[in-house]
């Protein structure tokens, strides 16, 4: 859950600064809500999470030592799993689906199940 606390600020972050584009291009102020600025939104959203999934883990994932692996747990997602897994995210935030992990013997999330995907935890020796 911190991780997804650190992703939602860079998430937010983002967003800010991904929203000066259409206003720039359109001139002024737009409408919140409005049906373009809605989709170019999560299409910035998807963007950063497909990317980031793609290389294996978000910021926040970076900071706890997580990582999402896919299938057997040896490879990357593919961007059909990452869209699967970004939609189903969408539903989880609800916060049913990430309670479905407590009663998963995998821990897994629902866009977890949905997509074949899994987070790892991959802890690190430093030796002093």
């Amino acid at each position: 859950m911190m991780a997804l606390l650190y992703d939602a600020i860079a998430v937010f972050t983002l967003v800010y600064f991904a929203t000066f584009i259409p206003v720039v291009l359109a001139g002024g102020i737009i409408e919140p809500g409005h049906p373009l600025l809605t989709i170019y939104m999560l299409a910035v959203i998807f963007a950063y999470f497909g990317i980031c999934w793609r290389r294996g883990r978000t910021l926040g994932m970076q900071a706890w030592g997580l990582e999402i692996v896919a299938g057997n747990g040896e490879r990357r997602p593919h961007w059909s799993e990452i869209g699967v897994r970004f939609a189903g995210a969408m539903v989880s935030l609800c916060g049913v689906g990430y309670l479905a992990a407590l009663f998963d013997a995998q821990n897994r999330a629902w866009h977890d199940r949905w997509s074949h995907t899994r987070l790892v935890l991959r802890v690190t020796g430093r030796g002093g």
